[in-house]
């Protein structure tokens, strides 16, 4: 029996300033969502233009997507990723100047909102390489036996930069203004990139340097699809997150429905990431490997469940603690769905495998918000969130009975080999 170390990968002096840099630049891109979303509202008052935000998003995130993972498998990951993050910077910096004062008052308001849009476009164009990117480098910080603890503090990181980020966009929304939040943005992602320059560069697994890109993308989702773990678990990832994207409608929510402001806006956004920072820091001391799949089954129909609840109340802590259950359940799929790709992807195909799973996953989140949006529109933002908390249901209960793979699946024997080849 192996003691299991819930800390093994913080131990890791590289890995550590990862998390910094992960943390910082999840932060400022979820307090930058947060508050595009709530000035492209105020100045529009259609859900369908939150939708647009999703689709503007999606476009490019799912057309460059197994392109940027060829690249990434290509590339060196510590250059790409502050390369990717410079990038990001520039987008910061373009949102700040479209929500100042001067700008706002002496243009037209959709001359401002093409120009988040087109913002918007290109950050989808820099997600496609930042995830991928991601992924493979944590790889290359720890060592493989560890993979499981280090996916788990690196989601988790994500998920605590996600509940900030959100918590404080609605509060810096309401202190310093939307122009000075984005600034704020600015700074942080600059501090980054900084730090970023503290990882050294690090060997290209790749041994297929120069391989034609056709064959190099055949052969990235040809793995997938051959893999039917992986490929379930993309799936009913992004089911559940198609139909149950709340998160693009919330601001519909705070300002209509529960009136609750900015702050509460922000709280709405953070009670989804708090539920899922708590399950993740109780992952690392109670491994998810035994009887994974039907876990993963289970925490998805939850997140169903707490959906609809969310869709039905109009009393302001119901919905709160709706979204806190929303963001536990699936904080374990999620915990899951990451330590499935890093012990079943081989290192040479993190890039384009991570980049399957963007297209899967990722881009599902913005295609998500685009329905979310879209429904609201045509039969209001009650209804359009309850739709989507019984598909998210139905989804698991057929993905239950007719996949056994996902049903039977455990990572116990996955977790041990590892151990074993890191030993021998």
């Amino acid at each position: 029996m192996v003691k299991i170390d819930p800390y093994a990968a913080l131990r890791i002096r590289e890995f550590n300033i990862f998390l910094f840099v992960r943390f910082l630049l999840v932060f400022g891109w979820s307090m930058q969502f947060i508050v595009i979303e709530w000035q492209v509202y105020s100045i529009t008052k259609d859900p369908l233009s939150l939708g647009i935000i999703g689709l503007m998003e999606i476009i490019p995130a799912f057309s460059m997507a197994l392109f940027a993972g060829h690249i990434v498998d290509q590339k060196e990951k510590r250059n790409l990723l502050a390369l990717c993050t410079a990038a990001f910077s520039l987008i910061s910096l373009g949102l700040y100047f479209l929500t100042t004062d001067f700008i706002v008052d002496n243009w037209q308001t959709n001359s401002v909102l093409y120009g988040i849009y087109a913002l918007v476009f290109f950050g989808g164009f820099l997600r496609s390489f930042f995830g991928p990117t991601i992924f493979s480098l944590v790889a290359l910080l720890v060592p493989k036996k560890i993979y499981h603890n280090a996916a788990t503090w690196s989601t988790s990181t994500w998920k605590t930069a996600s509940v900030s980020g959100a918590l404080c966009g609605g509060f810096f929304i309401s202190w310093i203004d939307v122009d000075n939040t984005l600034l704020l943005v600015f700074v942080l992602v600059i501090l980054s990139l900084i730090f970023t320059f503290f990882i050294k560069k690090k060997p290209i697994l790749n041994k297929k340097i120069g391989e034609p890109v056709t064959e190099s993308l055949k052969a990235g989702v040809k793995f997938v699809f051959q893999n039917k773990a992986i490929l379930g678990a993309l799936t009913l990832d992004m089911i559940a997150v198609l139909f149950g994207g709340t998160v693009a409608i919330l601001s519909v929510f705070a300002q209509d429905i529960l009136k609750v402001g900015p702050e509460g806006f922000g709280l709405l956004n953070a009670s989804i990431s708090i539920g899922s920072i708590v399950t993740m820091l109780l992952t690392t001391y109670i491994p998810i490997n035994r009887n994974t799949g039907k876990k993963m089954l289970i925490s998805v129909f939850i997140f169903g469940l707490s959906i609809i609840a969310f869709g039905l109340s109009s009393i302001f802590w119901v919905s709160l603690l709706a979204l806190f259950v929303s963001g536990a359940a699936d904080g374990i799929s999620m915990v899951i769905r990451q330590t499935i790709l890093q012990l079943k992807t081989p290192d040479d195909m993190r890039g384009r495998v991570s980049s399957v799973n963007s297209m899967f996953v990722g881009s599902s989140n913005e295609l998500g918000a685009f329905e979310s949006g879209l429904a609201a529109k045509l039969v209001g933002p009650v209804a359009a969130v309850v739709f989507g908390g019984t598909m998210t249901i139905l989804t698991v209960a057929t993905t239950a009975i007719v996949s056994p793979t996902i049903r039977n699946l455990d990572l116990t024997e996955d977790i041990e080999e590892n151990e074993k080849d890191v030993i021998s």
